[in-house]
């Protein structure tokens, strides 16, 4: 018997984005600082129209799954969570998070999304290894993988350029057995 509900916690669930989640969407895409942190391209602001192209690849996509995180209590979207570049022979796919709003930040949320992603990646999607990059800069990300239990695997070395410098980008991985043996621990 089914025990938990897959896809939602106890302050957070992950949903499906629709368009009327674009305005708010449009707001954190929006803010250089933020786009900074969540891709190597040059920090470019998406357009109403390029967020709702991206929902709608990702609902005809075979290959990803993009959800809205929003909270339980009022259903407010605070960001979304992607797992995308799923290839199945191998059961191994990437993983991205994005908390919006500053105020949502370090209250726990990042963390429960997190591990709703991956109990849906790894007992839904039967995945076996999940991946993700983070670059050396983002502090906040780089301890909540690592608390999670995620490995740090690898390093590509200077490869970002930003404001004269050059950063590191970091490769973190899970598996399966690892994350299941963290679950029953703290249980």
């Amino acid at each position: 018997m089914l025990s938990e509900h897959l896809l939602q916690g106890t302050n957070v669930k992950l949903t499906a984005c629709t368009p009327h989640d674009i305005p708010v969407m449009l707001r954190w895409y929006q803010d250089d600082n933020l786009l900074r942190l969540l891709d190597a391209l040059p920090a470019r602001p998406r357009s109403e129209n390029g967020l709702a192209e991206w929902i709608s690849n990702h609902q005809k996509a075979t290959d990803s799954f993009l959800f809205g995180l929003r909270l339980c209590a009022d259903d407010t979207l605070i960001g979304c969570i992607e797992l995308d570049g799923i290839l199945w022979t191998h059961q191994t796919g990437w993983l991205a998070i994005v908390i919006g709003n500053a105020e949502h930040r370090d209250k726990g949320y990042g963390r429960e999304a997190m591990q709703l992603a991956l109990r849906f990646a790894f007992y839904e999607l039967n995945l076996y290894r999940v991946q993700l990059t983070v670059f050396g800069y983002n502090h906040r990300a780089i301890a909540l993988y690592e608390k999670i239990g995620f490995t740090r695997e690898g390093v590509y070395r200077e490869c970002l350029h930003r404001d004269g410098q050059r950063h590191d980008m970091i490769l973190y991985g899970i598996l399966r057995p690892e994350w299941e043996a963290r679950c029953a621990q703290a249980k």
